[in-house]
């Protein structure tokens, strides 16, 4: 590796091997070679004739394309790109060298987009069943962390001040709810994958209408050989030269939407280890901080966080370059394109692999989860207190004044005086309390005040998420390793 260029972080640091080649050079040029064999396996299976009426393109030389299709002569295209300054043509150029039989039909009646913009989809729809296999993967363990802790009672916050209490497994549910409804999202998204197919330069297939004699027919059938080819349902009805960039901003979005849920689940964990109540994995060897050795610091998922500020900022870039394109095409969309939506994989993959690792490493302390519990858990059950105290023959409204002083008297113990929570014993002492300290203390069950929270986890696990793993079974077990 050389040491005095750029290199991005992307893939020195946070992206799988697997999504870097997705959009790597070789993936990219060897399915332009797949496209051009399609185009010319189409125009002979339709038929095509030269002015001589034999066939235009003959299997011969489809054999021949085929033979060098995974065998990329770049040394040659570089040195023809130089000279002609055009990507697409260069590599037409190299690759005739190659198929001399095939030289004169290669990119047949096509414009550039033919290559660049089908490859894009070709490529984002790999990319997109990639980040569904880690998606789904995350929901698999988040799944299995709620199943675990369904039943483990720990304080909830609203504002992020103590509330009644829930379960550290239907907190882990509310993640979980955020990635299923991405998933929603996410086969929406790929289920309407179109190509572009074969439009021509402006959207209207006039070469192809020359091509063919003005068959309209054979024309229209092109695309539908040409997608069933490539593993396309369809392609775009209709299109300019490119297809619609509001393709990418729907793409983006969609890893925008991951990005934020992830970080939704980040910021919790961040949260819970400065309370000391859930720690994200730590490996024995790890530093946590150059100058204070004892520190644990929560890195992973500040990582996380911070590539997904980036996956959220980079749908501006694609709706922008959506807003911004001129009629049936303009190449302000190129330079832009080639980076923001590369670069918005790449940065949703590193964040699901780091999601992956933190779900699967959690640590638990269930002894400070118990102990934070009830040091509040007094105020949480002041209702019920209350209520018994009613039952027994006592005014719901001067109980209600009486609770409301005991308890801010317990507050500034607390807060002012650094004492423990002695909200029982002041009730207790107090007469218009018939109950004993025992009694009171005896109310500090923490399952009475969790609700059907052991039981909702169970339900959205069985009718929810089960169904959707059980359908999923053949990519489940993914692993992931995190290269910092």
């Amino acid at each position: 590796m050389s040491n005095d260029r750029y290199t991005s972080p992307l893939s020195e640091r946070y992206a799988s091997r697997e999504m870097q080649y997705i959009f790597s050079p070789d993936k990219k040029f060897k399915t332009w070679r797949r496209l051009w064999i399609a185009l010319a396996e189409a125009e002979n299976e339709l038929g095509l004739l030269d002015e001589n009426g034999n066939p235009a393109v003959t299997k011969e030389q489809i054999e021949e394309l085929k033979s060098q299709a995974d065998n990329i002569n770049y040394d040659v295209a570089k040195e023809r790109e130089k000279q002609v300054r055009h990507d697409v043509m260069s590599h037409v150029y190299a690759y005739g060298v190659q198929c001399p039989k095939a030289k004169g039909i290669i990119h047949l009646g096509a414009t550039s987009c033919y290559v660049g913009d089908n490859t894009d989809v070709i490529i984002m729809t790999e990319a997109l069943h990639l980040i569904r296999n880690k998606l789904i993967n995350v929901i698999d363990e988040l799944s299995r962390f709620a199943m675990k802790y369904k039943s483990q009672p720990t304080l909830a916050f609203t504002h992020f001040q103590p509330a009644q209490p829930t379960t550290v497994g239907k907190r882990a549910t509310l993640w979980l709810q955020e990635f299923l409804m991405d998933l929603e999202d996410l086969d929406h998204v790929i289920d309407h994958m179109k190509l572009l197919g074969s439009k021509g330069t402006t959207g209207t297939q006039a070469s192809f209408m020359e091509l063919f004699d003005g068959d309209e027919e054979k024309v229209k059938k092109l695309d539908h050989i040409i997608a069933k080819k490539m593993g396309f349902k369809e392609c775009f009805p209709v299109s300019g030269q490119t297809y619609s960039r509001k393709l990418d901003t729907r793409v983006v979005n969609v890893l925008a939407g991951i990005a934020a849920s992830a970080h939704k689940f980040s910021n919790d964990i961040r949260l819970l280890q400065h309370l000391k109540e859930i720690e994200e994995p730590f490996e024995k060897n790890q530093i946590g901080s150059s100058a204070m050795a004892y520190k644990r610091n929560p890195m992973r998922s500040e990582r996380i966080a911070s590539l997904a500020r980036y996956v959220m900022a980079d749908v501006t870039n694609t709706m922008f370059t959506s807003a911004c394109q001129w009629f049936e095409r303009t190449l302000d969309d190129s330079a832009n394109k080639r980076i923001s939506v590369p670069e918005g994989f790449l940065a949703t993959d590193g964040i699901l692999d780091l999601v992956l690792n933190v779900v699967d490493g959690l640590v638990v302390y269930d002894k400070v989860i118990e102990k934070r519990l009830m040091s509040e858990l007094p105020f949480m059950a002041t209702e019920n207190i209350m209520m018994d105290a009613v039952k027994a023959g006592g005014d719901r409204q001067e109980l209600h004044e009486k609770i409301r002083q005991l308890s801010m008297e317990a507050g500034k113990n607390v807060k002012q005086e650094g004492k423990e929570n002695n909200l029982l014993e002041l009730i207790a002492a107090d007469d218009e309390f018939p109950m004993t300290l025992p009694e009171l203390q005896a109310l500090m069950e923490p399952s009475r005040y969790t609700g059907r929270s052991a039981s909702q986890v169970e339900e959205f696990i069985q009718e929810t998420v089960q169904p959707i793993l059980d359908e999923n079974q053949e990519i489940l077990g993914m692993k992931s390793e995190i290269n910092v």
